[in-house]
């Protein structure tokens, strides 16, 4: 999951996504044209706590995984994807039923990613009721400069990839009413991808815990709340029924 692109300006290489820019003509994208990554990139640099070596497995791995979020938020059709083997792949997340490339794509990354068994007054956000578009609105929102992803340790290579990653962003626009506080929200996951001799992806398995990141998020105070007026001292303390606070009469 990730908001690490706009439609803005013109395709330029991309160390991190290295075929971006030699896209045949023939790409159907979402907005019209491929997408630029100079603003998350700059978030990544600037945050990233592993810096691979050039070429090594590690990197090849977070290049990979990348260049996929990319097609699956910025490509429509699922016979334009590189990073995945289409009529084979399956995406599964946190054990749940696995989607076909076709299915993930309709959701989009956010809906995939976030979708939920729990009761519904207790979801924190509810992809049911999330499109495509919605979703991405959602979250570039909330995280203007982007939502920056990096592997953390590869622990296996091909076929089957094992990797540990991290999610970060900056909580500096609104989210479903909670307003902005600037800052920094992440989470940690592992993943398993298993893998072609080419490194196409015919299955992928993500397990993380989605309150990592509504934690960060929910913790901004709602629009009515901004709006109470501070109480003093002593009434906060009456309001909370602190034992050692006793009106006059």
């Amino acid at each position: 999951m990730s908001t690490e692109g706009s439609s803005n300006g013109s395709v330029v290489p991309d160390k991190y996504r290295v075929f971006l820019h030699l896209e045949p003509p023939t790409v159907h994208w979402r907005h019209g044209k491929p997408p630029t990554f100079e603003i998350v990139n700059q978030l990544f640099e600037d945050g990233r706590t592993k810096e691979w070596p050039k070429g090594s497995l590690e990197e090849t791995v977070q290049n990979s995984i990348k260049s996929w979020e990319m097609e699956l938020s910025h490509k429509t059709r699922l016979q334009d994807f590189k990073t995945i083997i289409p009529e084979k792949f399956k995406l599964f997340v946190n054990g749940r039923e696995g989607l076909s490339g076709e299915e993930t794509l309709r959701l989009g990354s956010y809906n995939a990613l976030l979708k939920s068994s729990l009761p519904e007054e207790f979801q924190y956000y509810k992809a049911d009721e999330e499109s495509f578009e919605s979703s991405h609105e959602v979250f570039r929102a909330c995280f203007p400069r982007g939502f920056a992803w990096e592997v953390i340790e590869v622990y296996s290579g091909p076929p089957l990839i094992a990797y540990k990653f991290r999610h970060w962003g900056f909580f500096e626009g609104p989210y479903k009413g909670h307003l902005p506080n600037g800052e920094l929200v992440e989470f940690y996951g592992l993943g398993t991808l298993k893998v072609d001799e080419s490194l196409k992806v015919e299955e992928a398995h993500i397990y993380y815990d989605p309150a990592e990141l509504f934690g960060g998020l929910l913790k901004g105070k709602t629009a009515s709340e901004s709006q109470k007026p501070q109480n003093s001292e002593k009434d906060s303390a009456a309001s909370v029924g602190c034992p050692f606070f006793k009106p006059k009469e």
